[in-house]
């Protein structure tokens, strides 16, 4: 899946503006001018369509975690961590503060049905006899459920 469309389903599905977005990257210490968010959002088509990185995305989470639960008290990690679908799933959980029977509750409005054990996998460590991939079609059907849930608030 590519990083723009990731990055414009969260947006979409959490109802973030834009200022929001520069909000978070700003909290990591990440310039992200006006002109180039609204680059990397619009559709590859569409005229000054910019391709967003993997460490763009990875740097608003982080972010976007900051504005929601504030820095965290550990010590922060120079060192790259490859940015998985699983790892997107677990900093938008951290970030947003959900339980395991929310998230099946998020996954089966977008028609995924899972056990707590199942939503649990997703977040072992890649070691763990128990860990579980979270592909794309995954991933995709948690922020479509996130979209769904907004229309209940």
């Amino acid at each position: 899946m590519q990083i723009n469309d990731i990055l414009f389903k969260i947006k979409t599905a959490l109802s973030l503006d834009n200022e929001t977005i520069i909000k978070a990257y700003a909290l990591t210490e990440y310039e992200m001018g006006k002109e180039r968010l609204a680059n990397i959002l619009k559709r590859r088509q569409d005229k000054g369509y910019e391709e967003a990185t993997y460490e763009e995305l990875g740097i608003f989470l982080d972010g976007f975690v900051i504005l929601k639960r504030g820095p965290s008290p550990k010590a922060k990690s120079d060192e790259a961590v490859a940015l998985s679908n699983n790892l997107m799933l677990k900093k938008l959980r951290i970030a947003l503060e959900l339980k395991e029977p929310e998230l099946v509750t998020l996954f089966a409005l977008a028609d995924v049905n899972l056990t707590k054990r199942q939503v649990g996998s997703l977040f072992r460590s890649e070691g763990h006899k128990n860990f579980k991939s979270c592909s794309d079609e995954l991933f995709i059907a948690f922020l479509e459920g996130l979209d769904k849930a907004k229309s209940f608030h």
